[in-house]
């Protein structure tokens, strides 16, 4: 190799060592899926590329029936996710062309997603914002550090939260709790978001990991034939009456009411032992 080679060779391999991590990661371990968005030169926000990728996680996770629990998180200790990636160059899009061009499973592929029957778990491991927040309100069950911050921001550099935020949000805590947020575009801490009741246990960062790991523990303890159910039937039957959501003889729920779980659990009860899920 000439000497020319090597120092181009070697700025190269510099130059890609000190190059940010800039992707969407999944891992599958034990029945339990996580899925990090490692983008912390912007604070993990989400640029078309990740925004397919995370699609592409769902869509995979929904036809793996072996997964019984998702977790997903934004890597380092700033952010879970701080919304669309608004630096240089990303922003490509005027606000009429974001609306016009809207993914029908909204931020993140998660905040609209209406057929993934895997709970879902968001680690809140710092900002939540915009997108980010959005990915949150997808999300079945809460977990932030005590440092989390989360927030509708869109206002405040004239966007506004159409992946879900606005209309999940009013849903999800009450209407003056939710409009005090929406209007003003300010952010709140994990400690008032649990006490809103959208978070659902607020512990001091390092020990995130492990109240996130109760979580799953609990899920798993359960049928997962069940929880598909319990999850399938939220989803499906929120436009419904209680009596009418009843009645729904939802994929899931057919599948659970006759299931091996179902004769598994039974069992377990009768003998005084844990059951072993056969999870179908």
């Amino acid at each position: 190799m000439t000497a020319v080679a090597e120092d181009r060779t070697t700025a190269a391999a510099a130059s890609a060592s000190t190059s940010p991590v800039d992707q969407v990661t999944l891992t599958i371990n034990n029945h339990v899926a996580t899925v990090v968005i490692d983008r912390q030169h912007v604070l993990n926000a989400v640029d078309g590329t990740a925004q397919a990728r995370l699609n592409e996680i769902w869509n995979q996770l929904e036809a793996d029936p072996d997964v019984r629990a998702v977790v997903i998180t934004g890597a380092g200790t700033r952010a879970f996710c701080v919304g669309a990636d608004m630096s240089a160059n990303a922003v490509d899009k005027t606000g009429l062309e974001y609306w016009a061009g809207l993914d029908p499973n909204g931020f993140g592929g998660l905040s609209l997603r209406t057929t993934l029957d895997i709970p879902v778990i968001a680690r809140v491991n710092g900002y939540a914002l915009g997108g980010g927040m959005e990915i949150v309100l997808g999300a079945d069950i809460v977990v932030a550090s005590d440092n989390a911050k989360f927030g509708l921001t869109e206002p405040r550099v004239g966007r506004l939260a159409l992946d879900g935020g606005i209309h999940q949000l009013v849903r999800r805590i009450p209407h003056t709790q939710a409009m005090g947020m929406l209007l003003t575009g300010r952010k709140a801490d994990a400690l008032e978001m649990q006490s809103m009741g959208l978070v659902n246990e607020v512990v001091p960062a390092a020990e995130l990991d492990a109240a996130v790991q109760r979580w799953v523990d609990q899920i798993l303890a359960c049928a997962p034939t069940s929880v598909r159910a319990v999850k399938q039937m939220v989803t499906q039957t929120g436009h419904l009456t209680a009596k009418e959501a009843r009645g729904l003889r939802l994929p899931a729920l057919m599948a659970a009411l006759d299931s091996e779980d179902s004769a598994e659990g039974v069992r377990a009860f009768q003998d005084k032992r844990p059951p072993v899920w056969p999870g179908r």
